[in-house]
């Protein structure tokens, strides 16, 4: 059975030395002293070990059952959720008015981190949850947020979003489910949901949905989109239950993965609804949920790869294949481990590079949602907004393809399901499709945002990217390796956005035949850009005499090897972009 250990100082030295939280002015962030964090991460850590990771291939053999309407979780799913609402980590970075802890967004992404690693399938329930109350504590009014949030902060009830229909994936203007008006102010929701993650199960009292559907006179289109609370059992005046909402479960979705989570085909006849925000503006209330929702697929991505490489790691070294071509490693047995073959080292350095880079993106872009927050810092939030597509989809991509490499140095083993590599892999999966599709979210880059507010976030991220060069332009241990990457990989960048503001105007299929490239060319640069800023922490550290210098070492020989082998792939980018429409473009579709 895979085992998970939390990488509390990895996680540390991005908190600390990297980002430098006590001291980046935003509130709250001077209370994240490393001796506190430290605690946390431990704790976390200790329950991601002992608790959830245990749970993490019975969920995947188990899976979730309905039985005479009922849906039921894997064996310990439940002890274990009464384990997390007991050690308050539903509530970590909640709002303290709603009985949560308060702590920033960016310590919830930390733990959530340890979480997904450990079982990604389990956490899916909280996770969801923490992403209705934030739509909730958005958009609610006083009344709603006092009804609702306590319980979900304290996950006595969870959430869940309801997006998709059987007909309507991405483009939801083409919704069906109806909301009608009631002379008491409430709606009647009628229609099918389908793709629900945590939709129903038996970890919690009540389950909360919230649910985009079409109320009259809002036009066609997403225009006409409001967003519903329809929680399972209604609640009274006083707080307690009431009767049982209209509302069903029609089956479980048989998956490739995450099994562990109930993933539900809802069925709404009638259900009582309360309007969330403003009428018809359902879309702006969701995105609330799906922006955070997305970051916390883009972890997962890493997550899954990061809980997968240890696994692999292990293995490496304990299994014994072949001889060291440079002489013999292990004399005492009759094989060396097959660590010391450099395909192996080349495939464990992929993923090591890949999920530190993408570990301190992700916290970075934590940092940016709290400075935005926190601080009402406008800059944050379009720079946030800019990379959130890139976080999602680049890391979700690339968190799959590290799941696979990791599978693959068990060799045959890793394709055999008693040692548990082919559940990272096929749980992985799944965060390249949901919230919105990888493609999706690479037009969503191209399409929107590079160009909102006139191209002023993308800008200042190539100046921000420019003046960490030119900062440290003096500092030799970074300039050949670090430096020199990053400027290459960044003029790759801005060529490749010059190309579609050229070609992509006269035919905007240019432009958007290459933004998948363009995506992963911004998430390679976004990663450089972490190692660039992650050596220069480590040789700050060893120059100041620090005690564990082979952890030092290590981050910076880590970071050569992405800068020297992954981020020149934004050249091959460069190069597909180029070609622009054509070559995509040219059969008919009676010709695929």
């Amino acid at each position: 059975m895979p085992t998970y250990t939390a990488p509390v100082k990895d996680m540390q030295f991005v908190l600390h030395d990297v980002l430098k939280v006590t001291e980046t002015g935003i509130p709250g962030y001077d209370e994240l002293e490393a001796d506190f964090t430290s605690a946390v991460l431990e704790e976390a850590g200790k329950v991601s070990a002992e608790v959830l990771a245990p749970l993490n291939t019975v969920g995947d053999t188990e899976g979730c059952r309905l039985e005479n309407g009922v849906v039921y979780t894997p064996t310990g799913f439940k002890e274990a959720f009464e384990a997390m609402k007991g050690g308050g980590w539903t509530a970590l970075d909640c709002d303290p008015d709603y009985g949560g802890q308060g702590l920033p967004y960016l310590m919830g992404t930390a733990v959530g981190e340890m979480f997904v690693s450990a079982n990604m399938a389990f956490n899916m329930y909280q996770g969801l949850t923490h992403g209705a109350y934030s739509a909730i504590h958005a958009h609610g009014s006083e009344a709603q947020k006092e009804t609702y949030l306590p319980k979900m902060v304290s996950c006595d009830w969870t959430g869940t979003m309801n997006l998709t229909e059987p007909h309507a994936g991405t483009d939801l203007g083409i919704m069906r489910t109806k909301a009608e008006p009631q002379d008491d102010g409430s709606y009647k929701i009628t229609g099918q949901k389908i793709f629900i993650s945590a939709g129903d199960h038996d970890l919690a009292e009540n389950v909360i949905h919230l649910v985009l559907a079409k109320a009259p006179g809002g036009g066609e289109g997403t225009k006409g989109i409001s967003l519903f609370i329809v929680p399972k059992f209604l609640v009274n005046e006083d707080g307690s239950l009431g009767p049982r909402n209209s509302l069903s479960v029609g089956k479980i979705e048989e998956k490739m993965g995450i099994h562990g989570n109930s993933t539900c085909v809802m069925n709404y006849d009638g259900a009582t609804g309360y309007l969330l925000g403003d009428l018809h503006k359902g879309m702006r209330a969701m995105f609330t949920m799906m922006n955070e929702a997305r970051l916390g697929v883009g972890l997962q991505g890493y997550a899954q790869a990061e809980a997968a490489y240890q696994n692999a790691v292990a293995y490496a070294k304990d299994r014994l294949q072949g001889r060291d071509v440079t002489g013999v490693k292990n004399p005492e047995g009759n094989a060396d481990p097959i660590i010391v073959h450099p395909d192996v080292r080349r495939n464990l350095m992929d993923q090591k590079s890949f999920v530190e880079g993408a570990r301190a993106f992700t916290f970075w872009g934590a940092h940016l949602i709290d400075r935005s927050v926190r601080a009402g810092d406008d800059d944050a939030e379009g720079l946030i907004s800019l990379l959130t597509p890139v976080i999602k989809g680049f890391l979700t991509d690339k968190g799959f393809e590290m799941a696979v490499n990791a599978q693959q140095v068990y060799g045959g083993h890793g394709y055999i399901e008693e040692w548990g590599m082919s559940q990272f892999a096929r749980d992985a999966r799944i965060a390249m499709i949901y919230e919105g599709a990888n493609g999706i979210q690479a037009l969503d880059l191209v399409g929107r945002k590079l160009a909102q507010d006139g191209g002023k976030h993308v800008m200042a991220f190539f100046e921000m990217v420019k003046s960490f060069i030119k900062e440290n332009e003096g500092n030799e241990a970074l300039k050949a390796d670090f430096l020199e990457p990053l400027k290459a990989a960044s003029k790759d960048l801005q060529a490749a956005g010059m190309y579609f503001m050229q070609n992509g105007m006269k035919n905007p299929n240019n432009a958007l035949s290459g933004s998948y490239d363009f995506m992963h060319m911004m998430g390679h640069v976004c990663l450089g850009l972490m190692w660039a800023r992650m050596a220069k922490a480590a040789q700050e550290a060893l120059d100041g005499g620090a005690g564990d210098a082979d952890f030092y070492k290590t981050k910076i020989a880590t970071g050569r090897y992405y800068m020297a082998r992954q981020l020149p792939a934004t050249s091959m980018h460069l190069r597909r972009i180029e070609t622009g429409a054509e070559t995509v473009m040219a059969l008919e579709a009676a010709n695929f």
